[in-house]
């Protein structure tokens, strides 16, 4: 992967969904989005982009992985508000993704709650079609599903070796080409009606219909951790959102002194809020002014993003 949002676009899955993973968390009947019916006239802007656009597009379709809980819930609840309709993905909390549904429904935006595996190939393949069975598209895809399994190197077990690696790397890689493949399909079927017509959208409009995927990692795969070697070399095989320590169900379960260890190696002095890394993730997926961005280059040719209080400076 080349970018931290980078332009892509797939193939409609073909693997059967299980109906009792899909839960509509808001009536979507009238919501319905054809990839072949966008409201392409709503934006007319031919002068570069239009930053008050984004309210006039038809509202984009998100996956977000690993949405039930901490920085994927934030995420999901940040694109909901933003206008996005919402695949919260989840493991195995559903109450807690039905939970991110409603909060989202309050907002007044529409989510649905889908239990998939994303390093299980054919779960993802059904996740993906959802989308496309449900709004008809799919516009950005958060790649935030991440696992730990801590232990030494020597104490470290295989398995603890290959479930990390298999949430955090190999999920990446198979929601990303699933992902991939309908934003390209999509892509080149509106270049094609392009060419059959008069229309003229705005930049901003062309560059969304390309697609968005944003990865987060962690600023352990930039200066890595004790007992997490599973978990650094996962997170440190993409081009990504790095977070640093931020509150979460993963935070609160250290020890008062392991805390206090963390924070001394914090410049800010304090750990992220989750409601952080949403912001930065809210304005790479739907933002107009993130359109030419694609990554950060550095010396070590990393592309990634730290958002840590200064921990990795």
């Amino acid at each position: 992967m080349a970018s931290v949002a980078y332009f892509a676009g797939v193939v409609a899955c073909t693997a059967p969904r299980r109906p009792s993973r899909f839960r509509h968390c808001h009536p979507a009947a009238n919501n319905l989005v054809s990839s072949g019916r966008r409201s392409h006239q709503a934006i007319r802007v031919t002068n570069g982009v239009n930053m008050d656009s984004w309210e006039k597009l038809a509202a984009p379709v998100a996956v977000v992985t690993g949405a039930s809980r901490g920085i994927g819930r934030a995420i999901a609840v940040a694109l909901g508000k933003a206008g996005c309709k919402v695949i919260v993905n989840y493991a195995k909390s559903g109450m807690e993704a039905e939970e991110v549904c409603r909060e989202i429904k309050e907002s007044g935006g529409t989510a649905i709650a889908f239990s998939a595996d994303v390093s299980i190939e054919p779960e993802v393949e059904s996740m993906m079609k959802a989308a496309i069975d449900t709004w008809g598209t799919l516009d950005v895809l958060v790649n935030n599903a991440g696992i730990t399994r801590d232990a030494l190197l020597m104490r470290m077990k295989r398995t603890q070796w290959q479930e990390v690696v298999d949430v955090n790397l190999t999920g990446v890689y198979l929601c990303a080409q699933a992902a991939a493949a309908v934003m390209m399909k999509r892509k080149k079927e509106h270049f094609a009606m392009k060419l059959c017509s008069e229309f003229h959208g705005s930049f901003w409009l062309d560059d969304l219909l390309q697609g968005r995927i944003i990865n987060i990692a962690s600023v352990s795969g930039i200066i890595g951790n004790i007992g997490q070697a599973n978990y650094c070399a996962a997170k440190a095989g993409v081009n990504a959102v790095a977070p640093g320590w931020v509150a979460s169900d993963m935070t609160a379960k250290l020890g008062d002194d392991v805390e206090r260890k963390a924070l001394e190696t914090i410049p800010l002095g304090r750990f992220g809020k989750p409601e952080e890394i949403a912001g930065l993730v809210e304005f790479l997926a739907v933002h107009p002014a993130a359109s030419y961005i694609t990554g950060q280059a550095s010396t070590t040719a990393e592309m990634v993003l730290p958002v840590d209080g200064g921990l990795s400076i």
